[in-house]
C-alpha cells in the first residue's frame, strides 16, 4: 500500500511518484520543464531548507511552499 503525502514531508532518501502538482499555471509550467509533473518519479536528496529532488537524472530544488503543493505517493 502506498502512502499519499506532500513532497515537503518526504525525508532524505525517500522515493515517490507525483500524483498532482498544485499552484498557478506559471509554476506548474516551470516544474514541468524541469521534469516534475504527474507521473514523475522523484527521489529526495535533501529535505532541509529547499527540497532537493532527483527527477529523471536531474537535480531540482523546490521551495518548501511549492513542495507543499506537490502531492506524491510514497513508494
Amino acid at each position: 500500500m502506498m502512502d499519499m503525502t506532500t513532497l515537503n514531508q518526504l525525508k532524505t532518501g525517500d522515493v515517490g511518484r507525483v500524483i498532482k502538482v498544485g499552484g498557478g499555471h506559471g509554476i506548474r509550467q516551470k516544474l514541468f520543464l524541469r521534469g516534475l509533473f504527474e507521473g514523475s518519479s522523484v527521489r529526495v536528496i535533501s529535505s532541509s531548507g529547499p527540497v532537493t529532488v532527483e527527477v529523471d537524472r536531474n537535480v531540482v530544488c523546490i521551495g518548501r511552499g511549492m513542495a507543499q503543493k506537490i502531492m506524491v505517493h510514497k513508494a
